[in-house]
């Protein structure tokens, strides 16, 4: 277990470093802005549309850290909760910055969820997608429950059953829904590999993908240990 957890730290810590070096780059190399704007992504790229998503997913995850730590006194999952908020508060925060370095704006109304995932050009507008193709869809096991926002999300009901339970049942019901949350992100942030054409982002969509497959296993040995297991 140990093994695993240092596997996810480290994965994230260099998708941070890539992130880091990547915003640094953006905002000191435009020169007087020129450069910078004419490469920036498009409104309704996936670059644009995985970090307006995944901001919102990551803030899902910082919210049911802070449940679910109030809930236990149970350390380990107490530690991880921690490591989550605080490795997706830190990703979200790049995720927002980027947008405001590329001129975008961090809300689309006319924008579902997920639109950003049939898009064919990075830089350019919808590109003719179906902006509603990904409502309710199957991404590798993810998917979007009824009353859920996006993949692995979890519903109003299901934070409201986390923040009322205590001890052993708040850390399963916690690490179930994680387990569903990071399969939704990991199916998300694979898109965002395979599609997105900023290279610091991929990295960064990359990294999130490799450090929250590790976390997934690291929960389900904890739910092991309590006697439960993942749902579905």
């Amino acid at each position: 277990m140990t093994r695993t957890y240092w596997a996810a730290g480290t994965a994230v810590l260099l998708a941070l470093l890539f992130a880091v070096a990547a915003t640094v780059a953006s905002a000191s190399g435009g020169g007087d802005g020129s450069r910078t704007s004419s490469r920036a992504p498009g409104l309704h790229s996936p670059d644009a549309g995985f970090a307006r998503d995944m901001a919102v997913h990551h803030q899902q995850a910082v919210e049911m850290s802070f449940i679910v730590r109030d809930r236990t006194k149970d350390e380990p999952v107490r530690g991880l909760a921690y490591d989550i908020a605080n490795t997706q508060a830190n990703q979200r925060g790049m995720l927002l910055g980027w947008l405001d370095l590329w001129g975008l704006p961090k809300v689309v109304a006319d924008e579902p969820p997920m639109s950003w995932m049939g898009a064919a050009d990075g830089h350019g507008g919808h590109a003719g997608h179906d902006t509603g193709a990904m409502a309710g869809h199957d991404m590798g096991g993810a998917t979007t429950k009824p009353g859920a926002l996006m993949p692995g999300m979890a519903t109003k009901e299901e934070l409201a059953r986390l923040g009322a339970a205590e001890g052993r049942d708040a850390e399963v019901l916690y690490l179930q829904l994680m387990t569903d949350h990071h399969k939704g992100g990991v199916a998300m942030a694979q898109g965002c590999a395979a599609q997105c054409k900023t290279p610091a982002e991929r990295a960064l969509a990359q990294g999130m993908v490799e450090a929250q497959q590790s976390e997934l296993t690291l929960m389900a040995d904890m739910l092991k240990q309590r006697g439960a297991a993942p749902r579905g």
